[in-house]
């Protein structure tokens, strides 16, 4: 038996189908919201002047709007050093867990 399986994505505010997903950033947190012809035209005129404005951001600061956890400048030693000072489980090396790396950023704001 074959089965075959839609996907019908909508509007996230109006409900009408043929929706796409929109990526945007604001304040450094990354955005998706799937929106219809009719709400893409709005969200571009209302965008329009802060983008003919605004200047393309570096790849590496458009990751970290993405929500990459802890870019180079996290202090990895001081990372380590909070969460074994917490109870957290931490390696000596390697890569920082995400929940830590979050954890850490909580507790230095």
């Amino acid at each position: 038996m074959s089965r075959s399986v839609s996907v019908i994505i909508t509007d996230d505010l109006d409900g009408s189908e043929n929706a796409e997903t929109i990526s945007f950033g604001f304040r450094g947190v990354a955005y998706e919201v799937d929106l219809g012809k009719k709400n893409q035209a709005k969200l571009e005129r209302a965008l329009a002047p802060f983008i003919g404005a605004g200047r393309k951001a570096p790849a590496a600061s458009r990751r970290r709007a993405a929500g990459r956890a802890g870019g180079s400048s996290v202090d990895r030693t001081a990372v380590r050093s909070w969460a074994k000072a917490a109870g957290l489980r931490v390696s000596e090396r390697g890569r920082i867990s995400a929940d830590v790396m979050r954890q850490y950023e909580e507790a230095s704001n």
